[in-house]
Order: C-alpha cells, then structure tokens, then sequence
C-alpha cells in the first residue's frame, strides 16, 4: 500500500470514529429517551447527500486538566451547511451524547464559523439544541466557552438572514438564549426544556425542587411564557416544522394551483353578522389561502390574535387576524407583544402583511394597566408603523378605537383597505359610546333597558362601512367571497412597494 493510501485510510477511520459520537451506550440513552442523535435530526433536516460538515475530527482543548482522558468527538456539536427543499443552509446540532451537549471552547470555535458563514453569504442558519449549557470544566476566566461571542453575533444576525433555533433536549444557561435571541423557537413535547437555571441549580439557590418539564418544558414557554413558537409532538415533527418555515422565508413565491380568483362563499356562513356572536377566525384564513394551508406561530400564548405564515396566489404572507373566540378577540399585554413581534419578523424578511380585523379593542382595567397595558399596546402601534412592506387590511366586524390603529388602519401605510358589508369602524362600540353620550338620558328614562337599544341601534347606524367609504376611509366595500381575489390583486400591485423615512440611527422601541 502506498504511503498516500495509508494516509488516506488513517483519515477514513478517524472520521468513522468521530461519526460515533459519545458511543454507542450514550446513543442508547438517547434514543431510549425519545430522542434523535444529532446526527440523525442532521439527516432528516438536509436534502440527502447535501450536507458538508465542517470541523468532524474537532476535539476539546487538551491544555485542561480537568478535561484529561476525555474523548469528545466534533467537541460535541456538528456544525456545517447543505441544502433544504433546495435552498442553502448553515446548522449547528447540539449532541447530548457527548459531555451533554456543553458548549466547548473549541465546539464554539466551530459554531462560529458557522455564524459567520451564514452571515457573509446570507443563508439562514438553524440551531439543532439539545445541550446542558457552558462546559463547566472549561470555563474558567470571562469567556464562557464563547456564549458571549454567540449572543453578540446573534443580535448583529437579527433580521439580516433567518435564526431558527429547534429546542430538542435540555436547553439550559447560556444555551437559552440562543433561541431567545433567534427569530422563532420550536420545542418538543415532553422531551425539550428551557431554563436560566435547571432545576439542580434552582435547587441549590432558591430551594425550590421542581422538575425541567414544570421549570421549563413546551407547555409553559408554548402557553404561559411565550418564549417558544410552536410545539411539535416528536424530533420528526419539530424538523419538518422547521423545514415548512424556512419554505416561506427562502422561497417567497411558488407555482400554486389554487386559483387566485377562486369565489369563497363558504365566508358568507362562516362569519356571523351579528358583532357580538363569536366565530373561528382560523377557518377564515384557512378558507382565503391557497390550499387552506397556514403555519401557525404562537397559537397557544396571546390566544386572542392569530400569527399565520401562509401563501396568496403563491406568495409568501404573514396573516396577524383577530381571534373573536378567544376573550371577543380584544387585546390584552401578551397578544399585544406577540404581534408586535410577528409584524417586525414579516417585515424584516419582506414577507407582506395581511391583517383581518374584527377586534374590540384594549382590555381595559386596573390589572392590565398596572401590568403596562399602554406600554405594550405602543409596541405594536410601533411596529405596524415602522413596517414597510405591503400591507393589506380587511375589516370583517369591529374595529374599535386603539384597536383599528394597530391593526394597520387607514394612516398607517395600508396599501389597501377593504370592508366587509358587516364592518363597523368607530372610536368604541355602539354599546359603549350609549352608555358614555347618552348617560343621563338613560338613567332617569321609566324604561333604561328600552331607551339604551333604541340609541345603541341609532350609534350603530353612524359607523357602517358605507359611510366609511362616503368619505373615503376605506378604499371598498365589498363581496366577502371576493376576499381572497381582491388581496391576491392587492399584493400584486404592492410588491414594488417603496417607503421612504427620515435618516436616523434608530427609533426608540417602548419596551
């Protein structure tokens, strides 16, 4: 055998031998616990063959005594870029098997590379995490095995290419901020976690005994926190919730053989025309969009406004819809933030916006002003007025008040307002404009109840969309089974959308 064969086998089986990862045992445990390998979640992720891995034969720093002996194939995350359904990807995948999945100094290295290769050539990045945080034996002194770097890199990332982080296993410490800072967090049932600190440490610090599922797991972030996105019933799942994503994201407009003038009539039976009576708004959008097909982010947190990826003749959308069965769709602090968060995403990948308005305004209230109702209420009044791209808005019902404004109303750079026969825009409700104007009137009449319908049907009568359109406040009144054609035609006439705002170095977000 020649000397260029000896060297060419001596590579093939230093790489077969770290494509072992932490062993055979620790896989074991892996899989016995309901988990993919990192190596297996890579393979379901990427195009078959696509895939290039960059730093395989990586190890850990051997100057640490702690880490003397140690065996840390790739040091424990997999780094490198391939394809998926097509379009270029960068990806870091957490491997539990080996050291837990910690960070290492050298791992990190390699992940950053990963970040700065995204970056330059501005191709999304994926996070497949499933890591007990920093390695504790390598980080003594102020780096941290690199979070410090990752956090910072995060933040100049924002917005300029995709971050999605996939939480497959324990995400703990400085691993949570990874998605924290990433545009969407995905997690799976009863396998992921997410905590500043595990439940070990809270322990020892507060005293508190509680397990990660309760600290930290898919229900409390996918209801209660609203850190994560979406929750996916298996590893499988959550990778091809990652995969559907990133579809609308790298790939903005696709043959669809739904036709853009196709009638819905179906929205004629499905909406109520009475204000008051609740509906489903998400058999709305499924009815408009091509194929009734959406992607849903943050269903379970903010539940009184729908955030939706979806296609309309083709053509990527982000749909924020009120929520009528949900508290009558009126919004409250966590729904506030969550579409203020959604119409920022949209808007930094170009991804135009759709808004289906039936919404009763801001709770009101001594609890959810001492929790910042106004605060919160002006980060999404901030960010429908910062954004953009194409906006298309359709006043189904309500629109009341505050209300109206964030839900991209006439001065807020619409591209096109359209009303539905049913809609009503005013200042308040008919009900609670009465009750304001007519106060007296109605106190000291023999018949309250009676006098109180009677101005109520007058109010009603002042804020139908036809005298909107009368004086030009909405650009139609229309057919609601022409939705569906008029915001494929308004799309299309936006898309060259220009808008120009003063130089600054930036607005100041009210956090």
């Amino acid at each position: 055998m020649s000397l260029m064969r000896q060297k060419a086998e001596e590579l093939r089986q230093k790489k077969a031998q770290a494509m072992q990862m932490g062993g055979e045992a620790a896989v074991q445990r892996q899989h016995a616990e309901g988990k993919l390998t990192a190596r297996e979640r890579i393979d379901l992720l990427f195009d078959p063959g696509s895939f290039v891995e960059f730093g395989a034969l990586a190890e850990h720093e051997p100057r640490n005594p702690q880490m003397a002996g140690k065996h840390t194939p790739a040091d424990g995350v997999i780094t490198g870029y391939g394809s998926v359904s097509g379009q270029p990807v960068a990806c870091a995948a957490y491997d539990f098997t080996v050291m837990a999945g910690s960070m290492g100094e050298v791992g990190e290295r390699k992940v950053a590379r990963m970040r700065e290769l995204a970056l330059r050539l501005r191709i999304p990045i994926v996070w497949l995490l499933d890591s007990s945080g920093a390695r504790i034996q390598e980080s003594a002194g102020s780096q941290f095995a690199g979070s410090g770097d990752l956090f910072f890199e995060q933040v100049i990332m924002s917005g300029v290419v995709p971050q999605v982080a996939a939480v497959m296993g324990p995400c703990a410490a400085g691993t949570a901020y990874i998605p924290a800072l990433a545009d969407v967090a995905f997690m799976v049932k009863g396998t992921s976690s997410m905590a500043l600190g595990g439940p070990h440490l809270v322990k020892a610090a507060v005293g508190e005994e509680i397990s990660a599922e309760e600290l930290g797991g898919s229900r409390i972030h996918c209801t209660i926190s609203g850190c994560a996105d979406l929750e996916a019933e298996s590893d499988a799942a959550c990778i091809q919730a990652v995969k559907e994503y990133l579809g609308y994201l790298t790939q903005p407009l696709l043959a669809s053989a739904d036709p853009p003038d196709r009638p819905v009539d179906s929205l004629l039976d499905l909406v109520p025309a009475e204000p008051n009576k609740v509906y489903d708004m998400r058999k709305v959008i499924a009815a408009i969009v091509d194929d009734g097909r959406s992607f849903e982010l943050k269903a379970g947190w903010g539940r009184s406004i729908i955030t939706t990826l979806a296609r309309l003749g083709g053509r990527s959308v982000g749909i924020l819809a009120s929520q009528p069965s949900f508290r009558g769709g009126v919004l409250d602090v966590d729904s506030a933030d969550k579409a203020a968060r959604f119409i920022t995403l949209c808007d930094a990948y170009d991804v135009p916006l759709v808004f289906l308005v039936d919404v009763p305004g801001f709770l009101i209230g001594s609890k959810v002003e001492q929790q910042g109702i106004i605060r919160h209420g002006a980060k999404m009044l901030y960010a429908v007025s910062e954004a953009t791209v194409p906006k298309m808005t359709v006043v189904l019902r309500k629109a009341y008040g505050a209300g109206y404004f964030v839900m991209c109303g006439r001065t807020y750079e619409t591209d096109q307002i359209l009303a539905w026969p049913t809609a009503e825009i005013s200042v308040m409700g008919p009900e609670g404009a009465a009750a304001i104007i007519f106060r007296k009137e109605i106190d000291s009449a023999d018949d309250p109840a009676a006098v109180r319908a009677e101005r109520v049907a007058m109010l009603r009568q002042l804020i139908n969309p036809y005298v909107a359109a009368a004086g030009a406040h909405v650009d139609d009144v229309i057919d609601p089974a022409q939705t569906r054609a008029l915001l494929i035609r308004g799309l299309q006439m936006a898309q060259g959308k220009r808008v120009e705002r003063p130089r600054r170095k930036h607005g100041i977000f009210p956090v």
